[in-house]
């Protein structure tokens, strides 16, 4: 029977398997729908994908850079005890390691990992480990030079902040000085052309609401808000903001007396914008030993 792109879906939705394990569950099956997913109760993915509604929200970023590509990856568990599991870590550094010849999440989560593509080795381990794991986000950067730098290391180039700069230069420890920077401050770009026009709008329209409650005219509203936004980029673009290690200069002028151009950055930390449920450190502990 031939296995259509509908059935793997159906099969996919109904038990939370991953694509490749969906299709090869219909494929041993010859397209029976509940025998598949007893197939995949057997091999122990059915119950990686009961795990599969409990939220990920800690984990591990791991960084690999070749040549002039750096990338960023996000593996989630459910809690730090798996974060610091060996297995745990081997499979995010393999992950990092692969997504180097990937052009992005999609295509990482496909992309053979130890003869088994990388979405397949995650469900893989949430069957062994016994946690809900996520393969999150990947992230790259290009250039003449590339930079990484983790902080709270966990183990050998991964942890929870990973970044990655790049730059048109040669100064590996000038670019590690501007990781950490980036590490701590967060910045939300590069430089102001590279800034999400929105942002720069609702934060114009906030300060021009700001400056008329004070009831003074508008021709020096138009001067309060020109200083405003001056600070507000000086906040959160990267070349603007005043250097950790100098606060004397910006970043960029840091960049342009160590004679390199950053031409590009990646910052991820693990969790961010995941809700994540409040539980106390007994309750978490209960819940690991009971799987």
């Amino acid at each position: 029977m031939a296995i259509t792109a509908a059935m793997v879906k159906e099969l996919r939705e109904s038990t939370g398997a991953g694509m490749m394990d969906a299709k090869k569950a219909l494929t041993e099956t010859d397209g029976d729908m509940e025998a598949a997913v007893d197939w995949l109760r057997t091999k122990g993915l059915a119950k990686a994908a009961k795990k599969s509604g409990r939220t990920a929200a800690e984990g591990l970023v791991a960084v690999a850079v070749e040549g002039g590509k750096g990338v960023a990856v996000e593996v989630n568990s459910e809690t730090d005890f798996v974060a610091k599991n060996s297995e745990f870590q081997a499979m995010v550094a393999g992950i990092a390691q692969t997504a180097l010849g990937a052009s992005d999440i999609d295509a990482l989560k496909a992309t053979d990992m130890g003869g088994k593509p990388v979405e397949t080795v995650v469900t893989d381990a949430i069957a062994k480990i016994g946690e809900n794991m996520t393969l999150r986000r990947m992230a790259s950067v290009e250039g003449a030079t590339v930079v990484s730098y983790v902080h709270n290391a966990a183990a050998d180039g991964m942890g929870k902040i990973g970044v990655l700069v790049a730059m048109n230069g040669d100064n590996a420890a000038f670019g590690r000085q501007v990781a950490m920077h980036i590490a701590a401050t967060n910045p939300a770009a590069l430089d102001e052309a590279s800034l999400d026009g929105a942002v720069v709008e609702k934060e114009k329209q906030v300060q021009i609401d700001i400056a008329r409650e004070s009831g003074k005219p508008e021709a020096v509203i138009e001067k309060m808000i020109e200083g405003r936004m001056k600070k507000f980029m000086a906040e959160i673009t990267l070349v603007n903001q005043a250097f950790v290690i100098n606060p004397d200069l910006t970043v960029g002028a840091a960049a342009k007396e160590a004679g390199v151009e950053i031409t590009g950055f990646v910052r991820l930390e693990v969790g961010e914008g995941i809700e994540k449920e409040q539980e106390d450190f007994a309750a978490e502990v209960a819940k690991a030993v009971q799987g």
